[in-house]
């Protein structure tokens, strides 16, 4: 063996003593893979908006009302310098809000292209997280004016929580038309 390969061979028989005595790699168990979005209630039902949706969740702040538009928009608030047009989903889908507190209701801020709007909710439950084998195509009964903005659902414990999407929403031209006349 010449001085040069000494080293080699004895590196070589390191990696092989070493292969011949290490332990097994654990079980591989396959990883879910998730889904995940905004939990939302609205008219006492559970939704939730993709996170690439909704920018950022906020107690409904003090706004001014604005006359001449539709019974829906709530008015606007001013958001860290921004106009911020309230909309009340419920009102605006024509369905009943459910029995929580005015304290409870949220704002899900909206930010799409020039569309800046803040969706008031009844409550929100942050951040929820589906296996996405547990998508359904149908949800199950969903009010006929909310029907156009749910795409599926994730089921969960028994329960389905309706995608809704704010961004079919913002696009729509009756969210787009508040004025009353």
């Amino acid at each position: 063996m010449s001085a040069k390969a000494a080293p080699f061979a004895v590196l070589t028989d390191i990696a092989q003593r070493s292969r011949s005595m290490a332990a097994g790699l654990p079980e591989q168990q396959e990883a879910v893979e998730l889904w995940n979005g905004i939990g939302f209630v609205l008219a006492g039902e559970r939704y939730v908006a993709p996170m690439g949706e909704v920018t950022e969740i906020l107690h409904v702040p003090r706004f001014t009302h604005i006359p001449g538009v539709k019974p829906f928009m709530m008015g606007a608030a001013n958001v860290r310098g921004r106009l911020l047009p309230l909309v009340d989903l419920a009102g605006f889908f024509d369905i009943s809000r459910s029995s929580r507190s005015q304290r409870e209701r949220r704002v899900l801020v909206v930010e799409q292209g020039d569309v800046f709007s803040g969706l008031v909710v009844d409550s929100v439950s942050g951040m929820q997280y589906f296996a996405r084998d547990n998508f359904v195509a149908s949800p199950g009964e969903v009010p006929p004016s909310v029907r156009p903005f749910v795409n599926g659902g994730y089921e969960r414990n028994e329960e389905v929580w309706k995608v809704f999407s704010a961004a079919d929403l913002v696009e729509d031209e009756r969210f787009l038309d508040v004025a009353q006349w």
